[in-house]
């Protein structure tokens, strides 16, 4: 397709008239006609914001089919996503079922140290994971900074809708596992042995909702393409607010695990001391509302 052919389909998708486009641009009407018409053809700086303004490449939209690459998903988008999405999910997960595997062991009589080896073992794993999840996402999103938005609208209202039961889900099994905690203790003595199985089986399901958690969270971040094209093409001020967040929230869980591990050390709260992380994840949660560079676009 031709340059005018691309630009009348991107206007006409995102039900924009000549005018408005005209108004977005700081230009005439007649001048998006005669771009429509192919009589003549925008300055450089006009065609860059209209790659802004439509989220497709310079090469979609000069040389390309803008038609059929919305209908497709050239760039692998969506299997990137899905992987990337149970990356991180498996690996924050199987940090708290490592805790919870720790406390098990430990309540069946294996040495403390082994236990947190085994521990670290699991966070050595997940650390990885992520690093290597983080460090492939990062080369996707250089390597196709713009995405064109293929999926359908069916699409996105039917994963909202599991959405919405998936987070439901996840804090009705954290709830359960409380009521059934404060049960277990209404019939067993509060010993050692009972509170460790009790805590690791309750750690055990608290794993799998955040799970749910971050994996819903992130299903539904996917479908959203024009957060993604703005969140890959930001602003100065923009980019400086970003690199805050992720320094700080980086420091946050660096001092947690920190604490956790000097707590384990010196005073040998390995199996109580977990609470940290979750603090961490608060602390982290809080850092990125307080810095969004976007707040209230969202």
């Amino acid at each position: 397709m031709a340059f005018s052919d691309n630009l009348q389909y991107l206007r006409t998708r995102q039900n924009l008239t000549q005018e408005q486009l005209a108004e977005a641009m700081d230009v005439s009407r007649q001048s998006v006609s005669k771009w429509e018409s192919g009589a003549s053809f925008p300055e450089m700086d006009t065609i860059l914001k209209l790659c802004d303004l439509f989220s497709v490449s310079l090469d979609t939209l000069l040389r390309g089919d803008a038609a059929a690459e919305a209908r497709a998903d050239t760039a692998g988008y969506d299997r990137h996503m899905n992987t990337f999405t149970r990356q991180v999910t498996l690996a924050v997960a199987g940090i708290i079922m490592g805790v919870s595997l720790m406390m098990f062991t430990m309540a069946f009589g294996l040495p403390e140290p082994l236990a947190t080896a085994l521990f670290l073992l699991f966070l050595t794993v997940a650390v990885v994971v992520l690093i290597a999840g983080g460090i492939q996402h990062d080369n996707f999103c250089k390597r196709y900074p713009v995405i064109p938005d293929f999926y359908t609208q069916e699409e996105k209202d039917t994963f909202h809708q599991k959405f919405v039961w998936l987070m439901a889900g996840g804090v009705g099994a954290i709830l359960f596992g409380v009521i059934a905690m404060l049960l277990f203790f209404s019939v067993f003595p509060e010993e050692e042995f009972y509170e460790l199985l009790a805590g690791s089986v309750f750690l055990l399901v608290v794993a799998g909702a955040v799970g749910v958690f971050i994996y819903g969270g992130m299903q539904e971040e996917k479908y959203k393409i024009w957060k993604y094209n703005r969140d890959n093409n930001p602003t100065p001020e923009a980019k400086q607010r970003l690199n805050l967040t992720n320094t700080v929230c980086a420091c946050i869980m660096l001092a947690a695990t920190a604490v956790y591990v000097g707590l384990g050390l010196t005073r040998e709260l390995w199996n109580t001391a977990w609470w940290v992380f979750a603090v961490g994840g608060i602390l982290c949660g809080g850092a990125v509302v307080i810095l969004d560079p976007y707040k209230g676009e969202d």
